[in-house]
């Protein structure tokens, strides 16, 4: 995984004159739960027939250019790696933050799902 990779690929883009802002979110794995207990990591699986609709159905939305996603699926991750790379493209700051306010949430919701391993 290379957010810098992703983020020059943005840059590169065919309608790159159209961006104004590029956003990007790093999950990385936490040393504790929401629920308050200990992680020593946690393991991630992608759908990515979902992946793929959640992207089009985001990409959609007005002014946004692009969105790419990296996730570090099916291995063991310690805490303190990076789980998931999600970097929107588009043109004003109210249309970026949005699409990725709204493609993380259904990504975390609906695409992956997570094992975490407790300390």
């Amino acid at each position: 995984m290379n957010l810098e990779k992703l983020i020059k690929k943005m840059k590169q883009h065919p309608k790159a004159d159209q961006i104004g802002m590029i956003l990007c979110h790093n999950g990385i794995v936490r040393g504790t739960a929401r629920d308050g207990r200990r992680v020593s990591g946690l393991r991630i699986s992608v759908d990515h027939a979902k992946l793929r609709a959640v992207i089009a159905e985001n990409i959609q939305k007005p002014g946004i250019v692009d969105i790419l996603v990296e996730i570090a699926e099916d291995q063991d991750l310690a805490v303190g790696d990076d789980v998931m790379y999600l970097v929107v493209a588009g043109d004003i700051r109210e249309h970026v933050i949005a699409a990725l306010t709204e493609t993380l949430n259904v990504v975390k919701s609906t695409v992956t799902r997570k094992q975490q391993y407790y300390i």
